[in-house]
């Protein structure tokens, strides 16, 4: 079951894991207490506490299986099955396994099934919830070295980890600071203090807001007297084009919440600069084949992930007017995490693509606007805090509707500024995304590091072997003695117990 074992030296000896380890399952108390009381005092472990240290609920301990500090737990059950941590005094949690290497530095055999994390969780068996395949874990070649061995190796493989954690600890900062930097450079881009001094030196391209609302305002209405003459042109078939109508304005109150813009910008609400802002279709995907509908994880803030696609029929073309056009701006309508609720990205493809009911699609009509620079805008500052201020939890999902996303306040300015943000944006944005690769490479550079200590430390190639060790086969040999020792103590007292009976 095990991948081929490296030559190990000489003191070493080889078991399959389970003839070795001591495990036990855990059970759902029968009684717990939010707090710890004279009668409740056994912790309940948890996934909670196991991952986080952090205590839910007490027991009595009726009927629950213990587990001690001694010990290492692994996840049995669930997304995470395979994944080992440091034992905890308390009552075991009913999806972790209580597992004890006997007289062996269990330290050692925790790292050992540390390093087979992925093969055991990618492995996992279940078709509902996934749990640790018994077959593959058990049957694992369990290298063993001499007693005194065992520490040195964990010691050199706490030594080493600690220097790798102090690294990517330092990677991890790097990346947090990198997302505050995104996070301030779009805010300023939109409070326009990213093009300060081009505003300065450009005196002669600017104009006020409300030229720039009045030129929309036209091109609303001149859309509309184009419709209608089509519409007369045609015999005047069909219903008769809708005059638009303007959103209602930003109240004072609304305004006095918004930040402060130079002189010359203003606000709108987005809906007032669209054509369309509509749910997509709600038919069922099904197959690997027939027209492309995407998924809802496809759209993330500034990102269109193209290849994430279903498929539905469409032969008859009962959704042809459901297609995607090249620089319409998608919404996540719903998500499971808040995060991604509200997020936009423009669809630069001419591909034909369908999108869900969860996936809302908006067409900006305006030339007065460029599309990058509202999708950057609907996605940071003042409009991501208005949209996220909307977000509605129910069953577990979070959603927005399609009058929250109309109503997101937007700041504009001449187009000209809206393509110089546009520009300083992608420069700036394009440099930290390259500096992001080069951090998240080093991570993974990092782990590979982890898994090649490991490996070496489970080959005899970590540490150094000394003569003097006692044999593992030595060791073996004793705890095989003190367990036949120990069972046939059981059979003892199990025959005793029966004599009494009878």
């Amino acid at each position: 079951m095990d991948e081929k074992m490296l030559e190990l030296p000489n003191s070493w000896v080889t078991v399959k894991l389970g003839d070795f380890v001591e495990n036990e399952k855990g059970k759902k108390p029968k009684s717990e207490s939010k707090t710890e009381t004279a009668s409740h005092s056994f912790p309940y472990v948890d996934i909670q506490a196991f991952e986080e240290n952090v205590i839910r609920t007490w027991t009595d301990g009726v009927g629950c299986r213990l587990c001690y500090e001694t010990d290492f737990l692994m996840v049995w059950d669930g997304s995470r099955s395979g994944l080992v941590g440091k034992g905890m005094n308390g009552a075991l949690g009913s999806t972790l396994v209580r597992i004890h290497f006997p007289s062996m530095v269990n330290d050692y055999a925790f790292y050992f099934l540390q390093s087979k994390y992925q093969q055991i969780n990618t492995r996992a068996k279940g078709v509902g919830i996934p749990h640790v395949d018994p077959a593959l874990l058990w049957n694992y070649d369990f290298p063993i070295p001499p007693f005194n061995e065992q520490h040195r190796i964990v010691a050199k493989i706490e030594e080493l980890f600690s220097e790798l954690d102090t690294g990517v600890e330092s990677l991890k900062i790097a990346q947090a600071q990198l997302k505050v930097y995104r996070q301030a450079l779009l805010k300023h881009a939109f409070e326009g203090k990213l093009t300060a001094q081009w505003r300065a030196e450009n005196q002669e391209k600017l104009e006020t807001a409300d030229a720039v609302l009045k030129r929309i305002q036209q091109e609303r209405t001149q859309r509309y007297e184009q419709q209608l003459a089509d519409w007369e042109a045609a015999g005047k078939q069909g219903s008769k084009p809708k005059a638009p109508k303007s959103l209602p304005p930003l109240t004072a109150e609304e305004l006095a919440e918004l930040p402060e813009l130079p002189e010359g910008w203003g606000w709108v609400k987005y809906g007032d600069l669209c054509l369309i802002v509509r749910n997509g279709i709600s038919a069922k995907p099904e197959g690997d084949s027939g027209t492309p509908i995407f998924r809802i994880s496809a759209v993330r803030p500034l990102f269109f992930d193209m290849a994430d696609i279903r498929f539905v029929d469409n032969l008859a073309g009962e959704f042809d007017a459901y297609y995607l056009e090249r620089g319409d701006l998608v919404f996540t309508r719903y998500n499971g995490s808040r995060h991604y609720v509200g997020v936009c990205a423009e669809y630069r493809s001419d591909e034909k693509r369908l999108f869900p009911d969860k996936l809302v699609q908006t067409r900006v009509f305006s030339k007065q606007m460029s599309i990058s620079y509202l999708e950057k805008a609907l996605n940071s500052g003042a409009s991501r805090r208005f949209i996220e201020s909307k977000i509605r939890t129910t069953a577990g999902q979070s959603g927005v509707s399609g009058d929250d996303i109309k109503n997101i306040p937007v700041p504009i300015c001449t187009t000209d500024e809206q393509i110089q943000i546009v520009a300083e944006l992608e420069s700036k944005l394009s440099e930290a995304n390259q500096l992001d690769q080069t951090l998240t490479i080093a991570l993974q550079q990092a782990e590979a590091l982890r898994q090649s200590i490991l490996k070496k430390a489970f080959s005899g190639q970590l540490v150094a072997q000394d003569p003097n060790d006692e044999p593992a086969a030595a060791l073996l040999a004793r705890i095989k003695a003190q367990r036949t020792s120990a069972n046939q103590k059981s059979a003892l007292v199990t025959r005793l117990k029966r004599k009494e009976t009878v």
